[in-house]
């Protein structure tokens, strides 16, 4: 009920639901009538947004490497600049997980959910003046399908047979029904840019509610209000600055300080000291991202499952989600997936912490010798500490683990997905679908693991067209368990988001989505001096 109360004030704050409609859904789920009111009177008056001012965020997560073209963002700062800049077709509801209309004002879909049709709203303008088009749209997802895009998107993508323009609407065919079609074009690697991005795909012209004023990878980005945009119930403030800043003390300094109005990636560890600064409130949000240990399975001596095997159960999971994360999670059992998506696989032995079982399948392996592990600050907040409490746990299973730590700037581009050990972290997806198809087909380019299963895919593209839920459930729990069981990955915990901003942010919602507001985080609040 709490949960809920909260997403129909957050949609108050939005602009998004009218006095009459609040009253009649808190009424209607029993909220009694002077708590109703006062709720909306709250949510409306006290959280009226306010316009104008100079926005500062201060992000881990970006490099050197950074570029614009959303094809290829990897990073947390490239999301939220992204999400700055651009819009998607459909945006996903920060209570629900549910696909909401942005670009696309509403979409339909054929019986067998193979053929979509999407209207795409009139009258929206790109930042240079240029009036957005059906033929902008088309050309967009178009190049998310080219190989040589690299797309993070390319995953789910690859699904569409056909994009075309009939008669002014957008028609997607596919190479099968797919009930979660909406959802999948929410992923923020889609950005509609004007003639597809081709021409340009780093210019970040778009139609988001801010306008890209300069940028320097791994430095900073800067932005000004659009003054076109045409959603009114977003960009409060008349710009936005980011600040790359990779080092979590430097970050909670300059947020103590007020040289930052929000921060990222807050240690758990320093939640304690944070909460003592009169000035400062921590943002916590439950959701479906998720810190890992990853291996490559196509490469040795990962290739072993009887080593992969040893390796799950030399983790401490409960140990780690209290140590790392300070309690702010729950614990992973070596699958993707958590209970805020729908179908999700329920009843599946949670994996514990078993030294002899790891030496077990560590003999059966043949295995001997250190096995290296790679991770670095910006993995998560507590990677190296996370690597080390590993380390300390595998011996008591006769396992030699040899932590590397990797510099931040760069990690992403050298270490990530491209060494056969190391951390990571995923911000989860709008649903399982993509979440799998973006990181374990076999096809996609973001497969950090080399899962490259054809059993799985073909459990997966059966799945995206089953519309009966109960088969569909079904094959989403056999899929959980070979990855659980026969995957690289290691997945320990779902992490809260832990962010933390000046008592000058109003209006910040909790998105299941993703963190820091799905990304949406300095297009939704608002400054109060």
């Amino acid at each position: 009920m709490t949960d809920y109360k909260n997403y129909l004030a957050n949609q108050v704050m939005m602009g998004k639901m009218n006095r009459r409609e609040f009253m009649g859904r808190t009424l209607a789920a029993g909220v009694a009538l002077s708590s109703a009111s006062t709720l909306f009177a709250t949510s409306a008056s006290a959280q009226e947004p306010k316009k104008g001012g100079h926005l500062k965020l201060g992000l881990e997560g970006g490099s050197a490497t950074d570029a614009l073209d959303p094809a290829k963002a990897l990073s947390q700062v490239l999301f939220v600049v992204g999400r700055n800049w651009g819009d998607m077709l459909v945006e996903s509801d920060p209570l629900t997980g549910a696909a909401v209309p942005a670009l696309a004002e509403s979409w339909e879909p054929s019986p067998d959910a193979a053929v979509w049709t999407f209207k795409i709203r009139k009258g929206v303008q790109f930042h240079d003046g240029k009036e957005l088009t059906i033929d902008d749209v088309v050309k967009t997802l178009q190049r998310h399908t080219d190989e040589k895009s690299e797309s993070g998107a390319l995953g789910v993508m690859k699904s569409i047979k056909t994009i075309e323009d009939k008669g002014g609407d957008l028609v997607l065919t596919l190479t099968e029904g797919n009930a979660d079609l909406p959802l999948l074009l929410s992923d923020y690697h889609l950005i509609i840019q004007p003639g597809g991005g081709y021409e340009n795909p780093n210019a970040a012209i778009g139609t988001g509610p801010y306008k890209l004023t300069s940028f320097e990878a791994g430095v900073r980005a800067t932005f000004e209000k659009n003054p076109n945009d045409w959603n009114p119930n977003r960009g409060y403030v008349d710009s936005v600055e980011i600040i790359n800043m990779n080092d979590a003390t430097a970050r909670i300094a300059a947020l103590s300080s007020g040289q930052v109005h929000y921060i990222n990636r807050v240690d758990p560890k320093t939640v304690s000291l944070l909460k003592r600064a009169p000035t400062v409130d921590i943002l916590s949000t439950s959701g479906r991202g998720h810190y890992v240990f990853i291996m490559h399975c196509n490469t040795a001596p990962f290739d072993n499952n009887d080593l992969r095997m040893a390796l799950k159960y030399s983790m401490d999971r409960e140990n780690m989600v209290k140590t790392i994360l300070g309690g702010f999670g729950k614990v992973g059992n070596d699958f993707p997936i958590n209970s805020t998506y729908a179908l999700f696989p329920e009843g599946i032995e949670q994996r514990a912490y078993d030294p002899d079982k790891a030496a077990f399948h560590y003999k059966k392996s043949g295995h001997s010798g250190p096995v290296l592990l790679r991770t670095s600050d910006v993995a998560f907040p507590g990677a190296v500490d996370a690597a080390v409490l590993y380390q300390e746990s595998a011996k008591k299973a006769g396992i030699e683990i040899e932590v590397k730590r990797e510099p931040g700037d760069g990690y992403w581009s050298n270490v990530w997905n491209v060494q056969p050990f190391s951390t990571s972290y995923w911000g989860g997806r709008p649903t399982q679908d993509q979440m799998y198809s973006t990181a374990y087909l076999s096809t996609a380019d973001w497969n950090d693991t080399r899962f490259l299963r054809p059993d799985f895919d073909k459990v997966l593209l059966e799945a995206r067209s089953e519309l009966d839920e109960t088969k569909r459930k079904e094959m989403y729990r056999s899929m959980a368990m070979m990855v659980r069981d026969e995957g690289g990955l290691i997945l320990p915990m779902f992490n809260d988001f832990v962010n933390a901003s000046s008592k000058q942010v109003k209006g910040y919602v909790h998105d299941i989505g993703n963190d820091m507001s799905n990304g949406y985080v300095a297009t939704r609040v608002w400054l109060d001096a």
